[in-house]
């Protein structure tokens, strides 16, 4: 056999095997597909890509999955808010609803002048590393914010920082992810309303002696700020002050009465 026939030959098998080889790939892309939903395509597009999982989903394909198949509501979004939530009732075909704009809130006003420290900590600088020592952390309050950042490192949009010794939220930063809700190891943050005016500066669950002990700024539990509403939006349980922000008419009687000025 001749070298050109051989090349010959041996191009004719290369090339049968690579139809043969084609066929079989396309027959089983067909069969084994993924019908995409062109609604959750649609959805996902509208999304801000944060990927903060502050919707619940595993991120923003998620989302779009959960919203496409009718499991989430349209509004789920927290990092898009309102106007996202709009345009994806448009591609659902609904309506979108009121939305409450909310923002994050750190429950402790114990800045380095007004919360005593118990014991000086040369550890890691993480709130949960600090947590797991004596009396739950080196200040004086074990309810208190200790000041390590665990939250501003959590923050995907730079919406959180310590500022003397307290973890301070930006509200017009902030997306109402959660992220920082998560991580803190003192339960002191909370998602609040954007407009709600008089919240409760403090998360010790001590009795009031105890409290102004550790810090000047504490809730001793008088329930002052309770007999004060008229609206049965302020309650006082386990030493502390609660507010129901759905009940609450922003009247400022309870931040009036308060004699440690924690509500304002």
């Amino acid at each position: 056999m001749s070298s050109i026939t051989a090349i010959i030959l041996a191009a004719l098998v290369v090339g049968v095997v690579g139809i043969i080889v084609g066929f079989l790939l396309v027959t089983a892309g067909e069969k084994f597909k993924v019908e995409v939903d062109e609604k959750e395509v649609a959805v996902r597009e509208q999304l801000p890509g944060n990927n903060c999982g502050g919707c619940g989903y595993p991120g923003c394909d998620g989302l779009a999955a959960a919203i496409a198949k009718g499991e989430a509501p349209v509004g789920q979004c927290p990092v898009g808010g309102a106007p996202v939530a709009a345009k994806i009732a448009a591609i659902m075909g609904e309506e979108a609803g009121e939305s409450v704009h909310e923002v994050a809130f750190v429950k402790c006003a114990g800045t380095c002048e007004k919360a005593k420290q118990a014991y000086d900590y040369t550890g890691i600088t993480d709130c949960q590393m600090a947590a797991m020592m004596q009396n739950g952390g080196p200040k004086g309050c074990s309810f208190g914010c200790l000041g390590f950042g665990s939250c501003v490192r959590a923050c995907p949009f730079d919406a959180i920082h310590i500022v003397n010794g307290v973890a301070v939220v930006d509200k017009e930063a902030c997306k109402a992810c959660g992220k920082c809700v998560a991580v803190c190891p003192k339960h002191l943050i909370e998602i609040v309303p954007y407009d709600q005016k008089h919240l409760v500066k403090c998360n010790s669950q001590d009795k009031g002696k105890a409290v102004m002990q550790a810090c000047t700024a504490g809730c001793i539990g008088c329930k002052m700020c309770e007999k004060a509403c008229k609206f049965e939006a302020v309650t006082v349980e386990n030493n502390i002050a609660h507010i129901d922000y759905e009940k609450c008419k922003d009247c400022g009687a309870c931040a009036v009465k308060c004699p440690k000025k924690v509500i304002s």
